[in-house]
């Protein structure tokens, strides 16, 4: 069951947030055809939000519309997340990497909102709430992206994220989750020591520990030591 969407916010917002929680945990299952008014119910809202975030999914290539029937979440192939991974390693890799020599850009300020970011992103992973965790993953690595300056990269990137958050993941194990998450203080600490072979070497294996993460997999490898 879906969880309701508080009533003082963004309606259509919410309502994307919790249908995209719902696609995650495989509450929303692949194939399955869904109408706004029976998610609306399910939400406490009316169909309008609802119809509207199942609109905005579509455009990310997340749903698929059935025309008066309702809406499907398109299923992802291996090949399709293999995929969407190699152009993440391409792509964001270098990005970020490359702010390990712009140490004007993740001043002292910016070092600290990113590893209060990390905390929190420990804590989700301690109490395992896979939705959140996997949205304080997508802002912490957006967020650390838009340092590079480059904005059409940035949306280049969320768009690939978001096209792999198709796998019904009902629970993963913890330990999983938190191997994942301390790799994201281990990012920083390259970042801020300048070591860009290590920040490429740390960030690609994140990115790959995700695609196995978003396949189901109880267990991750762990993270190569930044030398």
């Amino acid at each position: 069951m879906l969880e309701p969407v508080p009533r003082a916010s963004n309606l259509r917002q919410r309502a994307e947030i919790a249908i995209r929680g719902g696609i995650i945990t495989g509450e929303i299952e692949p194939g399955e055809i869904y109408s706004a008014p029976a998610l609306a119910k399910q939400l406490g809202v009316s169909a309008t939000p609802v119809r509207e975030a199942m609109l905005d999914l579509a455009g990310e290539g997340l749903v698929e519309s059935v025309p008066n029937r309702g809406f499907r979440v398109v299923p992802l192939l291996e090949s399709d997340l293999d995929e969407i991974t190699d152009l993440r390693v391409l792509i964001e890799v270098p990005a970020v990497a490359a702010l390990a020599s712009r140490p004007d850009t993740l001043d002292a300020d910016a070092l600290a909102h990113f590893r209060s970011a990390a905390d929190e992103i420990d804590r989700l992973a301690g109490v395992a709430d896979l939705p959140t965790f996997i949205d304080a993953d997508r802002v912490f690595h957006l967020e650390l992206l838009g340092l590079y300056g480059n904005q059409r990269l940035v949306k280049m990137v969320e768009r690939l994220r978001n096209s792999t958050r198709r796998y019904g993941l009902r629970q993963l194990n913890r330990a999983t989750l938190a191997a994942n998450a301390r790799e994201h203080h281990g990012i920083l600490d390259a970042l801020a020591a300048g070591d860009d072979p290590g920040v490429r070497r740390l960030m690609e294996h994140h990115v790959r520990t995700n695609r196995g993460i978003l396949a189901g997999r109880s267990s991750v490898a762990e993270a190569p030591a930044a030398r």
